[in-house]
């Protein structure tokens, strides 16, 4: 692990070395015979802080004539946990996970909510380390470089607004969310949630909160527009 954040220009001095460890330290560990006696949600909770101030910087100093609603869709999609899981992806963050063996063998390293989660904690464990700079100069490089490809691609555009405001102005309906199901443990739930016009099943997504899975349901709705467009 020391060797990655070298890599990416990120000291790790022997002191701090149990604060990144606590970064790639999932609760589930925590919870085995161990040894380990700290998770990363507390850094989790530091790093969310830390990305969403130097992202609305960044937004609102690069984009000076954008009304708020516009930047507050951008800072969406680049702190959105698809994204941020891309991130861990990107920079093989999942292989270095702590998980309990329960939690490997179903394939943690992989779950996007996880990997998401990941991400944050890196950096709040990197501003604690670190300091603001490096944090920024990280989310710089490794979060906000997709802008652009976001920006090009329309895919900051928030998919519940976009399908409330076709589902309204074609059919006359508001959107329904409900819950399918829902597995895991209370600090690990993942939904299940359907999305549907006057009772009609139009889309369905997953999600690590019912925010989330509502959100896929409506990306899932808006790609099978054309079944329920005219009703």
């Amino acid at each position: 692990m020391k060797q990655l954040f070298a890599d990416l220009g990120i000291q790790m001095r022997p002191a701090e070395e149990p604060i990144f460890q606590e970064a790639f330290t999932h609760r589930s560990a925590v919870n085995e015979d161990t040894g380990l006696k700290r998770h990363n949600e507390r850094l989790e909770f530091l790093g969310d802080a830390v990305l969403e101030m130097v992202t609305t910087e960044f937004l609102y100093k690069k984009f000076d004539q954008e009304p708020e609603g516009v930047l507050t869709d951008y800072r969406s999609a680049l702190v959105c946990g698809d994204h941020l899981a891309q991130v861990s992806r990107r920079l093989g963050f999942g292989k270095h996970l702590i998980l309990s063996h329960g939690e490997a063998r179903s394939g943690g390293a992989e779950k996007t909510y996880l990997l998401a989660n990941l991400t944050e904690a890196v950096i709040g464990a990197i501003f604690l380390t670190n300091g603001l700079k490096k944090a920024t100069e990280f989310i710089e490089a490794h979060v906000l470089q997709d802008l652009d490809e976001i920006v090009a691609s329309g895919s900051f555009r928030d998919a519940k607004s976009e399908f409330q405001e076709l589902a309204q102005g074609e059919r006359g309906i508001t959107p329904e969310y409900r819950v399918l199901s829902e597995t895991g443990k209370d600090h690990e739930k993942s939904f299940v949630m359907g999305a549907f016009l006057d009772n009609e099943p139009v889309g369905q997504g997953t999600g690590g909160s019912k925010k989330e899975a509502q959100t896929a349901a409506a990306a899932d709705a808006l790609k099978q527009k054309k079944k329920w467009l005219l009703g």
